[in-house]
């Protein structure tokens, strides 16, 4: 036989594969594993409070801090989930208490939550984030701004039940 003739190509677009391998022809679909729970990030939980207060801005605003929540397994959106945030910001640094709020996610999973403008804390631009109440596992993140000068940041939760 032609080396050729069972190029990778041939093999995924004929269905060749299966009947090579000795399957008769019927391809079986691959199974979803599901969404797999968000890990926490190295460094996410510095400066962390636990309880800070649930609130409708953090400072002046300016800056726009927004997610989702999801289930881990089927990815159903989560509401009323607790999200606390806190940064460095033009207001605060990240370990003083003003710099830190809670918010709530609403019917469809998301949070969001307004917070003075961040700016650089060891060199880069970033939010700490947290899921810190008692129905799935604590997750800690860290997501780092593209440019100082954003003016959002958005990060996503995938929580594992306890």
């Amino acid at each position: 036989m032609n080396s050729n003739f069972f190029t990778r190509r041939a093999v995924l677009a004929t269905g060749a594969g299966a009947v090579f391998a000795g399957v008769s022809g019927l391809m079986v679909p691959a199974r979803a594993q599901g969404l797999a729970p968000t890990p926490s990030m190295r460094g996410g939980s510095n400066n962390y409070r636990p309880g800070a207060p649930i609130v409708e801005r953090i400072g002046g605003g300016g800056f726009w801090m927004t997610g989702t929540v999801r289930r881990a397994g089927d990815g159903a959106p989560l509401a009323g989930q607790r999200i606390q945030v806190w940064a460095h910001t033009t207001e605060g640094h990240e370990r003083d208490p003003h710099s830190h709020g809670a918010t709530l996610t609403d019917v469809n999973g998301v949070f969001r939550l307004e917070m003075p403008q961040i700016v650089p804390a060891f060199g880069q631009p970033h939010g700490h984030l947290a899921y810190d109440s008692d129905d799935f596992d604590t997750v800690f993140l860290r997501p780092v701004m593209s440019r100082s000068k954003d003016t959002s940041l958005e990060a996503h939760f995938v929580l594992r039940p306890v």
